[in-house]
């Protein structure tokens, strides 16, 4: 899946999420958010700042669902994740055997291959250990973005275990 997919199958209230997010910790990533995906649209960041917070966020989340935006919509995932949910991407690293550097930022290279079972393993104990299921399931598809075509692996856990659905 690419970004657009993602933003356009996603819960919105995890883009809600991510946006409360950079609003609160990275006021910077937001505005050049805001203002990219402006220009993106061929308007000044002005028209989408004059708006209400929920106007924005609307505003944000439709324009993130075109693929003219896959881009920034990755960037914006991937920061967020990084940055506002370390916990989750350490235990999956951890549960997979990939090394890390503590906060879930691989050192390395990834792997080339995923062991089905451990993967199952792995997704069982995160939304086990409580982890909201959506916010599981939306880096599982970030993390399967990382090699060209995903993991076999992981695209079947995606496609077939009923707990990991974005919406």
């Amino acid at each position: 899946m690419k970004a657009h997919e993602l933003y356009s199958a996603v819960d919105p209230a995890l883009v809600t999420q991510m946006l409360n997010w950079f609003r609160a910790n990275d006021r910077n990533v937001y505005r050049s958010a805001v203002a990219t995906l402006a220009q993106n649209r061929k308007l000044r960041p002005v028209f989408v700042e004059k708006k209400s917070m929920a106007d924005q966020y609307a505003w944000i989340a439709k324009t993130l669902q075109l693929r003219g935006c896959d881009t920034i919509g990755e960037h914006l995932l991937q920061a967020w994740l990084m940055a506002g949910n370390q916990m989750l991407l350490a235990a999956f690293c951890d549960g997979m055997g990939i090394a890390h550097d503590g906060k879930g930022s691989v050192v390395g290279d990834l792997p080339k291959k995923l062991d089905p079972e451990r993967l199952a393993s792995t997704i069982d104990r995160l939304l086990e250990g409580g982890f909201d299921s959506k916010l599981v399931t939306l880096y599982l598809y970030c993390f399967n973005m990382q090699v060209d075509g995903g993991w076999p692996e992981l695209n079947t856990k995606l496609a077939e275990d009923e707990r990991l659905k974005l919406a």
